[in-house]
């Protein structure tokens, strides 16, 4: 399986290591690179691809602010120099970060991931997960999931007819669900759309439960309306 791929980035120096970095992964296609965020938005109104790399400081335009700018957001990898903003990133459910400068094993590391989500996205065989319980790893069906509540360090996963409890985070979960079908709306809550029942400005209703929408992921409430409403 191959990835395609664009890079973004204001500084050509930092294009030409991505471009070096990807000429050595033999599963990544690079199509394109961009110093400018609005070309770079023009050329993916039309081409699509699988994954983005994508500087968060930029003139003019945010990485933050692409991601919003897109019709069909692709996985995203943002590289930057300031690692203040990782936490933003992650709240976009990015597949990962990368610190400039970064090295080749850890560019690897990042499409590997980015890589594992693909494949599970495309699948269609594979519309499960494998959720460890205990001692015991479960078999899911994606299409069992209700939503998935997170409680400390542990994930409720609220299925159509039980709940099991997992030791993992939500950043993981969310990188290896397909985000046509969940979508998070809350650091506690990730949610399948096709479930949801009803839709309040605050919170979504799922299976009979409200469920609160985060302030910083107010920004779900327009995803969910373009795939599920206006669509």
């Amino acid at each position: 399986m191959t990835l395609t791929a664009v890079a973004i980035d204001d500084e050509p120096q930092a294009l030409e290591v991505i471009k070096l970095h990807a000429a050595k992964v033999a599963f990544l296609d690079l199509k394109a690179c961009f110093t400018d965020a609005f070309e770079a938005i023009a050329w993916l109104q039309t081409n699509r691809v699988d994954l983005l790399f994508l500087d968060i400081k930029m003139p003019d335009i945010s990485g933050m602010e692409v991601v919003k700018c897109l019709p069909k957001v692709p996985m995203v990898v943002f590289t930057t120099a300031y690692s203040d903003f990782a936490v933003q990133g992650f709240e976009l459910d990015a597949v990962d970060y990368l610190l400039k400068p970064f090295s080749l094993v850890r560019f690897l590391k990042a499409c590997t991931k980015a890589l594992d989500m693909h494949t599970l996205r495309s699948d269609k065989e594979q519309a499960y997960l494998f959720v460890k319980t205990g001692y015991e790893t479960e078999k899911v069906l994606l299409d069992d999931i209700l939503y998935i509540e997170a409680e400390g360090n542990y994930l409720i996963y609220v299925l159509k007819n039980r709940k099991l409890l997992s030791r993992q985070t939500m950043a993981d979960l969310t990188q290896l669900l397909p985000s046509d079908q969940f979508i998070r709306i809350h650091r506690s809550f990730c949610i399948a759309l096709d479930k949801i029942e009803k839709m309040a400005r605050q919170e979504l209703t799922v299976a009979g439960q409200p469920i609160p929408i985060g302030a910083s992921y107010e920004d779900a409430l327009i995803t969910i309306r373009a795939r599920l409403i206006d669509k």
